[in-house]
């Protein structure tokens, strides 16, 4: 790729982070290395299993799962701030090595709204990431400048949901 444009996947819809592992796995069966890391989601996913298989993509695991940041205590809520302060700075690191040619940040939208991700440094680095780099970002209500900055732009849109008839989320289909 000569140029790497940056994509959103949106909206209150399934299928965010689904769409992101999609293109995440197309591209590495063309052989790009792909670093995917993931903000506010739990390590048991199922997906992980699939895409630690995979050597094109590397996974960043985190040491730990916290719950929806806005019921954390204030103590959880400042580690949980330290926790994702690390993840985006080794992020820059490995991505000033060159070595990828794709970088997915699953629920950026969230960490990027609750302020675990510097808005100005996230900005900063959207505008002037390396050139050949394609960046996804996942989650709901994306920031306007976010919007402006991104060249795909697919927003997934909840028309019914089994949740709203008080379904939990299911091991393997919602994680």
């Amino acid at each position: 790729m000569d140029q790497g444009l940056i994509h959103i996947y949106c909206g209150d819809g399934k299928g965010k982070t689904s769409a992101a592992i999609g293109l995440a796995v197309r591209a590495a069966g063309c052989g790009k290395k792909i670093l995917f890391a993931r903000f506010l989601k739990n390590e048991e996913s199922g997906e992980l299993n699939v895409l630690d298989t995979v050597p094109e993509i590397s996974v960043i695991h985190l040491d730990r799962s916290y719950g929806f940041f806005n019921t954390l205590s204030d103590s959880e809520k400042k580690a949980v701030r330290q926790m994702y302060g690390e993840l985006w700075r080794s992020i820059l690191k490995m991505i000033r090595d060159g070595v990828y040619d794709i970088l997915v940040m699953d629920e950026f939208m969230a960490a990027y709204r609750y302020g675990l991700i510097p808005w100005e440094e996230a900005l900063a680095f959207l505008r002037e990431k390396p050139e050949c780099l394609e960046v996804v970002l996942t989650g709901r209500d994306p920031d306007e400048k976010l919007v402006e900055l991104a060249d795909y732009v697919s927003e997934i849109r909840k028309v019914k949901h089994p949740f709203d008839r008080g379904i939990r989320a299911r091991r393997g289909i919602e994680f």
